[in-house]
């Protein structure tokens, strides 16, 4: 059986052959997939997965793809992108949003609504489904302070009802999500005044263009904060800002992030994450952690 040809047939334009992860990440950079499809609905995911199934095809679930970097050489199988599942409503003190909505834009939402829980979380540029699998969190806010539940389907398509307490969290990370595709999450908030809520938002979104480096591609924070310190401080301490591979390299305006200034491959980014890992240990002891997902395989 062709799956290319059985995906290709149901998703018609929402099927794309060979597509460069370039475009789908915010690393602006990556080999291609090798198919490339937009579920939207309950019916589509069903079909996917039971196709991967049914053949072994590998699986993987995109959001924004602003956690990930694709090596040069690609991915087998089939990539998922939520984006076509961008539903939001709110309702009280509730919202729910769909995976591929993006959380910039729910937690607008949530401030114009005068619900507050969300605000520090604005200017975070994935989606709802990214920011559930990882807990995102910046400015001592995390995506679990007020998530309720998450709606999920397991590999086999079979439905789940997931409530917070079922699923142990901590910093950037939550136990057996990933045995889950991320459907949609709701969130309880709580009612207050809308002003202060939007200066809270807008003081967010003023930080991060003041102290990041927003003008090139990025994946946010390469490391996790390692346990009582920060990944930025290590990495400037040991003399690394501006340390550069290529065209990627250790951004001078926030030394956790790693840019691609100028038309940098995987490759290079990769090799500049081990250099800095490498760089710190030696320095400092301290191990970093990648906070950034790597997929597929990076040439030597």
């Amino acid at each position: 059986m062709d799956y290319k040809k059985e995906l290709s047939a149901y998703f018609k334009e929402n099927c794309l052959l060979d597509e460069p992860m370039g475009r789908h990440t915010t690393y602006r950079t990556g080999g291609p997939a090798e198919v490339y499809v937009y579920p939207k609905t309950t019916e589509d995911w069903s079909f996917v997965l039971k196709l991967a199934q049914t053949e072994n095809i590998p699986l993987r679930i995109i959001g924004f793809g602003s956690n990930i970097l694709v090596g040069s050489r690609g991915i087998g199988g089939i990539t998922c992108s939520t984006k076509r599942m961008n539903q939001t409503a709110v309702k009280d003190s509730r919202i729910t949003a769909e995976a591929g909505a993006a959380l910039d834009k729910v937690c607008e939402s949530a401030v114009l609504a005068g619900l507050a829980g969300m605000e520090k979380l604005s200017g975070i540029p994935g989606s709802i489904g990214g920011a559930v699998y990882m807990n995102a969190g910046a400015f001592g806010q995390e995506t679990f302070d007020c998530l309720e539940y998450v709606e999920a389907i397991d590999f086999d398509g079979r439905p789940a009802m997931l409530l917070k307490k079922d699923l142990p969290h901590s910093y950037r990370h939550v136990e057996g999500i990933e045995d889950y595709i991320v459907l949609s999450a709701g969130f309880s908030l709580e009612k207050k005044d809308f002003a202060p809520l939007m200066e809270a938002r807008n003081s967010v979104l003023h930080k991060r263009i003041e102290k990041q480096p927003l003008e090139f591609p990025s994946a946010g924070s390469v490391f996790k904060r390692p346990a009582g310190d920060y990944a930025s401080r290590l990495i400037d301490e040991a003399g690394l800002r501006g340390l550069s591979i290529g065209g990627a390299k250790v951004s001078e305006k926030h030394a956790g992030f790693i840019v691609n200034f100028n038309h940098a491959t995987p490759e290079d980014i990769k090799n500049l994450m081990d250099e800095v890992k490498r760089q710190v240990h030696q320095k400092s002891g301290i191990e970093l952690e990648l906070e950034q997902i790597l997929w597929g395989e990076f040439n030597a």
